[in-house]
């Protein structure tokens, strides 16, 4: 393919420099700009509508491999810049750079208007401080079928380049609210006729238990909490119910992103089992 312009052969390069700095929070939250990297989040990017995406940079060789992101990216108002690896090297925040690495602008949406849409599943991240972790789950809820994800103001930004990178693409699939008091997202929540369930190792309630109730079909929120301690009394208090995810087997217990995917997979299927969801026991 030709060269886009202008081509980048300098790591010193105003562009580079800038791609370069936001890597850094304080200057991704004045610019209102954050890197997408690889070409599941470019593209996913270059999807999400028209001036989300602003500038791709890409070596040749990615280029070449994925000329059909780039045009993509080029058919979404981005700029194109073909750069050498060193330039990659430079703005990409991962060991080995796929060789394609986006600047977006902020996608989160306020939380006012996600309780406008009377949204039936939430994940609410309460003190999640790991990119990575937070990413996954915002992945597991979008595979699940997520309505919404609200990030509280104590937890991890959601355009640390790890999260974005965990979310593999689902950080421009679904509504994301960030910095909610918790107990605002709680209150306004249930407000709205959600049902908010606290997901804790120690909770009273038993997952299996729930769904043999027939008390997971409505409207419903899980509020996931820190990786290494949980959610704070003070968090569970504030939720209907407190459910624990039964361990059968002799694990110590779930890491936050696998339990997150078991609780959101279990409000998805009660929730679409009046509309056909298969029986495991009537099989």
């Amino acid at each position: 393919m030709p060269p886009a312009t202008p081509e980048l052969l300098s790591p010193r390069s105003p562009r580079v420099a800038a791609a370069r700095r936001l890597a850094r929070r304080n200057f991704r939250g004045k610019e209102r700009l954050f890197l997408a990297e690889g070409p599941q989040a470019v593209r996913e990017a270059a999807a999400h509508g028209a001036g989300t995406l602003t500038e791709l940079f890409a070596t040749a060789e990615a280029a070449e491999r994925y000329a059909d992101i780039v045009g993509e990216a080029r058919d979404a108002g981005a700029r194109v810049h073909l750069a050498d690896e060193q330039v990659i090297a430079d703005i990409s925040t991962t060991v080995t750079p796929q060789g394609l690495v986006g600047v977006c602008r902020f996608v989160d949406t306020p939380f006012d208007d996600i309780l406008a849409a009377a949204p039936r599943l939430v994940a609410v991240l309460a003190h999640v401080r790991d990119p990575g972790n937070a990413g996954t789950v915002l992945r597991c809820a979008d595979a699940a079928g997520a309505d919404a994800v609200v990030l509280t103001d104590a937890s991890v930004d959601l355009y640390n380049p790890k999260a974005v990178r965990a979310s593999v693409g689902s950080l421009f699939h679904l509504p994301v609210a960030v910095g909610v008091p918790v107990e605002r997202a709680v209150a306004a929540l249930g407000e709205a006729g959600v049902r908010v369930l606290a997901a804790d190792g120690a909770g009273t309630d038993d997952l299996d238990d729930e769904l043999d109730k027939g008390t997971m079909g409505g409207p419903t929120a899980w509020v996931f909490g820190n990786e290494a301690w949980g959610l704070p009394e003070e968090t569970r208090a504030l939720a209907d119910a407190v459910v624990r995810v039964p361990i059968h087997g002799k694990a110590e217990s779930l890491n936050l992103a696998t339990a997150a995917a078991v609780c959101l997979y279990a409000s998805a299927r009660a929730q679409r089992a009046s509309g056909g969801c298969r029986s495991v026991t009537g099989s």
